[in-house]
């Protein structure tokens, strides 16, 4: 049974380098960043976002459990607007063994519950586009698109 348990500070480091490895190679697979910095701007986000790790307000990071063993993470963010507070998911990660066998559903319904009882309205999210299992995923669960970013490659012979 999947489970969501507030993230230990011992396995916080590792939860950092996965999220920051993450981001930069999400970044430059869509073309929005170069490689050669995409490491460091992924780094600086990250601290932009969490300056005091697991102490961070609003910031809450939870271990996604199978019942014996820790099978991915959940980053929630607490954010307001117009007096509105909605959630936002920064990151949810299966590790690759664990995947496909219904984790991030779950955990995402479970977080859903946690959410709710926090008085937040909403949950959000951001998917990049080659993500499509992502995407599936979180239309099965009723998240909608609410805009769309596009990107046009340029040559320097085109018209």
């Amino acid at each position: 049974m999947t489970a969501l348990i507030p993230m230990r500070p011992e396995a916080y480091d590792a939860f950092v380098e996965d999220c920051i490895a993450s981001y930069a190679s999400d970044n430059v697979e869509s073309h929005r960043w170069a490689p050669a910095s995409a490491h460091e701007r992924a780094r600086a986000e990250f601290a932009r976002l969490m300056p005091q790790g697991l102490k961070t307000p609003g910031q809450s990071v939870y271990e996604i459990h199978d019942g014996s063993r820790v099978v991915g993470f959940l980053w929630l963010a607490i954010q307001e607007a117009a007096g509105v507070r909605n959630g936002y998911v920064y990151s949810i990660q299966v590790r690759p063994e664990f995947r496909g066998q219904g984790h991030a559903s779950a955990a995402l319904r479970l977080l859903e519950r946690i959410a709710a009882d926090q008085g937040l309205v909403h949950l959000a999210l951001h998917v990049f586009a080659f993500n499509t299992s992502a995407q599936a995923l979180y239309r099965s669960l009723g998240y909608g698109i609410t805009g769309v970013n596009m990107l046009k490659p340029l040559r320097r012979d085109d018209p």
